[in-house]
């Protein structure tokens, strides 16, 4: 392989790198503020509360006698459980990582 050929791969891929990076900025989101943690915390508990109250309108129109499918009604049961165990869980984490924070000596 000659020094020409190594110098046209290497114009080939700069070429290449450079399409690349120019359809990735064109493709690009809009940079926006990130999130910060209180709102992301907000959104998931808000996400959890509206799993939950589904379940119970489900549940509730299940024992009035509503068409609704069993499968249907328990899957949303789960589904809030599993949320709201994995919320506790967050919870648990944050109270013990303050504890820590409060525990450690200056």
């Amino acid at each position: 392989m000659g020094v020409d050929r190594v110098m046209q791969l290497r114009a080939q891929i700069l070429e290449r790198n450079q399409a690349l990076s120019r359809a990735s900025q064109a493709n690009a989101p809009v940079e926006t503020k990130p999130a910060s943690f209180t709102d992301t915390m907000q959104d998931a508990l808000k996400s959890v509360n509206e799993g939950q109250q589904q379940a119970s309108a489900l549940s509730d129109q299940y024992e009035r006698g509503a068409e609704v499918d069993i499968a249907k009604v328990m899957l949303a049961r789960q589904q809030a459980s599993v949320g709201f165990e994995a919320t506790l869980q967050v919870r648990n984490k944050l109270l013990s990582a303050y504890k820590d924070i409060m525990s450690m000596p200056v």
